[in-house]
C-alpha cells in the first residue's frame, strides 16, 4: 500500500510517542487522515498531534480497529492481543513502521538484529558510512524511527530492528543481514518459548541479498539459506575472527587492527566490530574508513562502560545488559585481577537465569542482588550473594571493601522497570552513585 494506493483508506495507527508521531506524519504526507489509539491515558507526544487527527486514550478501540483497512501497530503491543486477532481472522491487513518504510525505500538497506550488541553494531556501521563521505540515515529501533529518515537523499540506511518490529514486516530486502546471536528474552511475549522468538528474528533473513552469522552461534543461521551465501564472524573462527592469541581482528586471513589499538574492550565487543566491518564491506564503504571508526569509537553509553576508574578499582556501567544473554556477553572472556563485584537484579521478564552460574561460581566473583528479582538471582550462588531492596543499597555495602585491581560491574540480566523508569536512568543513577564511593 504504497504512497498514493494508500489514498481513502481507513487507517488506525496503534502506540504513540516517537515513532507513533513518525507513522501520522507519513500518513498526512499521502493525504490519509488516520486515527490514533494509545492503552496509555497520558501517552508520549500526544500534544503534538496535528488537530485533524482523532485520538482516543486509555484503552484500545476495537471499533475502529474492526472498521480499519489497515492498522499499523506499535512493536509494543503484542500481535496476540484478542483486538488484533479478530482483525487479522477478519482479513485487515496489520503491519509496523519498518514494512511501510520498506515500502518506500530506494537506497540499499544495512538490517542489524540479535538479543545483544545490535546498537552498538548499528551505530558502528553509521559511522563508518560517516567516515567514508556516504550520506547516511541510521535509526530504526535505535534513535530516529526509520520512517523519519525517508526523503533526506541517503544513499545507505543502517536500521536496528527487534524482533517485535520484524513480526509485522514483510517486504524488507536488505543489501545485507545481520542476527548477531540467539539468546532468551522477551519471553513474557513469546509463549512457545525460543524457537519462536528465534523465528521472529530470522524473518529479518527473508529477501536479503547477503547474510552475516555468528560462527559461534547456530541459532543465527537462516532457516532456508544455503549455507555458502552467509559471511560468518566469530572468535577464533569465520570468514571475519578475533584471533585470540595474537588479539587482531582478521578478515579473510588479512589482519586490520591489533584490539589494544581500539577503545572497545570485551571479546563481545570484538565480535561487535567484526560484525560491524562485514557489514560495511558489503555496502562498499572503504576499509581505511572502518578501521579510523574502529580506532576512535568509545561505544554506546550503558553498555559496557567504564565510567570511573580509581585508585586501581574500575566501575562499569552495563545497564543496557537487560537479559542473561547480554550479562554472559559481558562476562565471557572478562579479565579482573581482583574480585568481581557484580550488580544483578530488576525484572527478569520470566527468564531462566541458570545460564549465568558457570560465571558466577569463579573463585573471585561476589554477587549483589536487588529489586523483584533479587532473591531468585541471589539463590544462584547463595553463600556469594549479599541480597538488597535497591541498586544503591547494594552499592553503598560494597563500596568500603573494595581494593586496586577489583572491578564493580552492573550488568543486571534483567529490565529495569520495577524500580527505574529506564535502563538509561539505571546507569545514571550507577555512575553518579560510583563517582560518589569510588
Amino acid at each position: 500500500m504504497q504512497g498514493k494506493q494508500s489514498q481513502g483508506k481507513k487507517v488506525v495507527i496503534i502506540g504513540l510517542g516517537l515513532t507513533g508521531l513518525s507513522c501520522v506524519h507519513f500518513f498526512l504526507s499521502h493525504g490519509v487522515i488516520p486515527r490514533v489509539m494509545d492503552t496509555r491515558a497520558v501517552p508520549p507526544g500526544v500534544e503534538q498531534l496535528p488537530k485533524e487527527v482523532e485520538c482516543h486514550r486509555g484503552s484500545l478501540n476495537n471499533q475502529w480497529l474492526q472498521e480499519a483497512d489497515l492498522i499499523v501497530a506499535s512493536p509494543g503491543i503484542a500481535l496476540a492481543t484478542p483486538e488484533l486477532q479478530q482483525a487479522a481472522n477478519n482479513g485487515i491487513e496489520i503491519v509496523g513502521d519498518i514494512e511501510l518504510f520498506c515500502r518506500e525505500v530506494d537506497a540499499p538497506v544495512i538490517a542489524i538484529t540479535g538479543s545483544n550488541g545490535k546498537s552498538t553494531v548499528t551505530s558502528l556501521v553509521g559511522e563508518m558510512a560517516q567516515a567514508a563521505g556516504i550520506s547516511v540515515g541510521v535509526g530504526g529501533n535505535i534513535g530516529i524511527p526509520a520512517l523519519s529518515l525517508l526523503n533526506q537523499g541517503h544513499q545507505l540506511y543502517v536500521l536496528e530492528l527487534s524482533s517485535f518490529q520484524l513480526e509485522t514486516t514483510s517486504s524488507l530486502k536488505a543489501l545485507a543481514a545481520t542476527v548477531l546471536n540467539v539468546t532468551e528474552d522477551h519471553m513474557d511475549r513469546y509463549p512457545l518459548g525460543l524457537a519462536q522468538y528465534r523465528e521472529a528474528k530470522l524473518r529479518i533473513y527473508h529477501h536479503a541479498l547477503n547474510c552475516i552469522v555468528n560462527a559461534q552461534d547456530p541459532l543465527t543461521l537462516p532457516q532456508h539459506t544455503d549455507e555458502e551465501a552467509c559471511i560468518s564472524f566469530g572468535v577464533d573462527s569465520g570468514d571475519y575472527y578475533f584471533d585470540t592469541q595474537q588479539r587482531t581482528l582478521v578478515a579473510k586471513n588479512e589482519v586490520l587492527i591489533k584490539v589494544d589499538d581500539m577503545h572497545l574492550t570485551g571479546q563481545h565487543n570484538y565480535t561487535n566490530a567484526l560484525a560491524a566491518l562485514a557489514l560495511a564491506d558489503i555496502a562498499g564503504i572503504a576499509r581505511h574508513a572502518s578501521l579510523s571508526v574502529l580506532k576512535n569509537y568509545a561505544g554506546l553509553t550503558h553498555r559496557f562502560q567504564l565510567v570511573l576508574l580509581n585508585n586501581g578499582v574500575r566501575w562499569i556501567n552495563d545497564s543496557k545488559a537487560t537479559n542473561v544473554g547480554s550479562t554472559e556477553a559481558a562476562l565471557n572472556g572478562l579479565k579482573v585481577e581482583g574480585t568481581l563485584h557484580l550488580l544483578l537484579g530488576g525484572d527478569g521478564k520470566s527468564a531462566d537465569f541458570t545460564p549465568l552460574k558457570p560465571y558466577l561460581a569463579q573463585d573471585n566473583v561476589r554477587l549483589y542482588c536487588f529489586g523483584r528479582d533479587g532473591k531468585a538471582l541471589a539463590q544462584l550462588e547463595p553463600e556469594k550473594s549479599v541480597l538488597t531492596e535497591t541498586m544503591e543499597q547494594s552499592m553503598r555495602y560494597l563500596a568500603p571493601n573494595l581494593k586496586s585491581g577489583d572491578m564493580v560491574l552492573l550488568s543486571p540480566a534483567c529490565a529495569s522497570l520495577d524500580q527505574f523508569k529506564n535502563f538509561e536512568q539505571r546507569g545514571a543513577i550507577f555512575a553518579q552513585l560510583a563517582k560518589e564511593l569510588g
